[in-house]
């Protein structure tokens, strides 16, 4: 994600690094390389242009510190300036209103409906509501039944109707049955519509105009860069929306639509959506977002990422038997699968300070896992229980079974034992509270 951004920011801030003083000259040929960055991930050129005219107006009125160097100052007014520039901070939904009612808007294809049951279930799980998902899109052949299915997944029940086509009546009639069961959050997905397809823009300010939500979201594909911006304009003048979601930020994303979106339509973005799990989607942060484009990593992300995946009660008892160097292959794998959760490796490694940039040429073979999972599910259960009981006959069947050789059986055991001493030392300082409160095996 903004891996071209980061480097061309990189090689603009060269030009400063190392200067004594900020000077007219060195700011403008470091303003020039942040602008052209910025116009090829795709900014609009004025936009780009009047970010630059405010980091060179704050770069000439600033005294450079004894402390500080020119180049780090620029980096940190390039840092705010892109903070501001998405919005300045972090921007909650309002879910007044019982049930709330979100509507949910956007292009064909842009992750609509995915984000639609993403939102539930985070919804559900951090906050503890009970929605109601009402499946609008009548025209999409597909769409009730992705719905669905996606309703399953996350243990949400999915409002739809095989004959109708009046989308506002579907969302009517969702919400009366959300109000008899006593669901207090209704999520509406509605089909993909263009901003000039006049027909369906009158059916969405309809379907709006019936329910009245208290939040319209409206969902854009971040890899469609400054196209995305000018569709999300054209629609914010028909619908009036409250905030923006970036979907496949997982995705070649240039960061055009992150930078220029906020700026273009006067809304805040407020979720970010950067995979197909359920688990991948966050409330969107500028400060945290400006960090990761600079290459300075976002650990706040990453420890609420892995917060919300390792369960308290677990987690004590995995501490125990780790304390205990009762660690095995059946914890090994459920603490691979919470990992796995989290998001891509890459993506999660990039939020790690100064990770990001020190593999930023390494390939993360995510591939490893399935050769790892296929390891020990090849074990027996009283293997896995007991990797002290694997012996040379056992790891010649685990390497047939796993397609594997036994040279590789023999590292990956060496591995978890080696990562076993590791874990119990770790967790030995955590009991001591030397360690970060909130952490998978730190004191809570």
């Amino acid at each position: 994600m903004f891996e071209n951004l980061q480097d061309k920011l990189d090689r603009a801030f060269k030009n400063i690094k190392g200067q004594g003083a900020i000077t007219e000259l060195n700011v403008a040929s470091t303003i020039k390389e942040i602008r052209r960055a910025l116009v090829d991930a795709d900014v609009n050129y004025k936009i780009a242009k009047d970010f630059t005219n405010k980091v060179k107006e704050e770069a000439l009125g600033q005294d450079v510190l004894t402390a500080v160097q020119p180049g780090q100052l620029m980096v940190k007014i390039v840092q705010d300036e892109l903070t501001k520039l998405m919005g300045g901070e972090v921007t909650p939904m309002n879910l007044s209103g019982n049930p709330s009612i979100v509507l949910i808007a956007g292009l064909q294809g842009s992750g609509k409906t995915t984000f639609t049951a993403k939102l539930a279930k985070m919804l559900k799980d951090r906050q503890g509501l009970r929605p109601l998902l009402v499946a609008g899109d009548v025209y999409r052949p597909a769409a009730i039944e992705q719905l669905k299915i996606l309703g399953e997944q996350i243990g949400v029940p999915v409002y739809s109707e095989a004959v109708s086509k009046d989308p506002v009546g579907i969302a009517q009639r969702g919400i009366d049955l959300a109000v008899l069961n006593k669901q207090n959050l209704v999520i509406v997905d509605t089909a993909g519509r263009l901003a000039v397809d006049e027909r369906m823009m009158k059916e969405i300010t309809a379907i709006r105009d019936a329910i009245i939500p208290s939040e319209i979201l409206f969902v854009v594909d971040s890899m469609t860069g400054q196209d995305a911006v000018n569709t999300a304009k054209a629609f914010n003048e028909q619908l009036d929306f409250n905030g923006v979601v970036l979907t496949k930020l997982d995705g070649d994303t240039r960061g055009g639509a992150a930078l220029s979106v906020k700026y273009t339509v006067d809304k805040p973005i407020k979720f970010i959506s950067y995979g197909e799990k359920m688990d991948t989607i966050d409330a969107f942060y500028p400060d945290r977002m400006a960090q990761r484009i600079l290459g300075m990593g976002d650990i706040v992300s990453f420890v609420e990422r892995a917060q919300h995946q390792f369960d308290e009660k677990e987690a004590e008892k995995l501490q125990k038997k780790i304390v205990k160097n009762k660690f095995d292959f059946n914890d090994f794998l459920a603490q691979l699968a919470q990992i796995r959760k989290m998001g891509n490796i890459k993506d999660l490694v990039g939020m790690i300070p100064g990770m990001g940039k020190a593999l930023k040429d390494v390939e993360i073979d995510e591939s490893q896992f399935k050769r790892i999972e296929a390891m020990i599910l090849s074990m027996t259960p009283h293997e896995r229980a007991n990797p002290d009981s694997i012996d040379a006959t056992r790891k010649k069947r685990i390497a047939a079974g796993s397609g594997n050789s036994i040279q590789q059986v023999n590292n990956f055991i060496k591995q978890f034992y080696d990562m076993r001493k590791m874990l119990k030392t770790v967790t030995k300082m955590a009991s001591a509270g030397r360690t970060f409160k909130g952490m998978p095996f730190g004191r809570r």
